[in-house]
């Protein structure tokens, strides 16, 4: 039975679960400002003590990796290193745009009101200020015996993009698609197709659940050492206006 501390910190929801055997059986989340530093470890202890566990009861943590806000991940990374380091469990990874396509598929949010069919095309956004968003497109996939249910791959690779009317041009002509994240919402006023559908919301870490499990059993382990978030941009410092003197 894995049991696996799950942490997503990559945009404004700070957010931790355990999963067991397959099932998340604790969940922590905060939205409050700034609040990922103080609050990222308190609750994985606060998940452990509920369930009288500690971190050595546990097989591997698993932690967002980007892209998203760059303090998010370089806290939520270095909580999970912090715990991988003094117990010696394996350190796993999952994009943020993976988490996103897992949570619509696990909030049947690919379920659409007078939607004929499922949805050709996920495609994650996470927002990256103004209307710039960064994403990439996830295609359905037909299912085969052995596969099970229906499942969403990555077409195109995660980049930053600049949304404007014209944009998924081409995916939109072929199906339904549905937007995800917290940058999808900017997009709704634009993006005009009747195909595009839209779900504002943040990445959360029981939606880690299946990605994490894959990656588990596929022993898909980072370096604790050396493992660094994808942040897909520079970080740019700003110059405060104010005066000190």
């Amino acid at each position: 039975m894995e049991r696996i501390i799950l942490i997503e910190t990559s945009t404004a929801l700070c957010s931790a679960a355990l999963a067991e055997g397959g099932a998340i059986v604790s969940y922590k989340e905060s939205s409050a400002p700034k609040a990922h530093a103080s609050l990222t470890a308190v609750f994985v202890q606060e998940m452990l003590s509920e369930r009288g566990l500690t971190i050595s009861d546990c097989d591997a943590v698993c932690v967002s990796m980007g892209p998203g806000s760059y303090t998010g991940l370089r806290v939520g990374v270095s909580t999970a290193k912090g715990l991988c380091f003094g117990s010696g469990k394996p350190l796993l990874a999952v994009g943020t745009l993976d988490t996103l396509v897992a949570q619509a598929v696990a909030e049947r949010l690919t379920v659409i009101p007078g939607l004929t069919g499922d949805l050709r095309y996920i495609i994650p956004m996470v927002d990256a200020r103004r209307m710039e968003v960064y994403t990439a497109v996830f295609e359905s996939v037909i299912p085969s015996e052995a596969e099970g249910s229906l499942h969403y791959r990555q077409t195109t690779e995660t980049s930053p993009m600049i949304i404007d009317e014209n944009s998924f041009a081409e995916q939109l002509a072929e199906g339904p698609c549905l937007f995800i994240g917290d940058g999808a919402g900017k997009c709704a006023d634009v993006i005009r197709h009747p195909n595009a559908h839209f779900c504002q919301c943040w990445p959360k870490a029981s939606a880690m659940l299946a990605p994490a499990l894959a990656a588990y059993k596929e022993k898909r382990f980072e370096d604790v050492a050396y493992f660094e978030p994808f942040y897909l941009k520079e970080f740019v410092a700003t110059v405060s206006r104010k005066k000190l003197f």
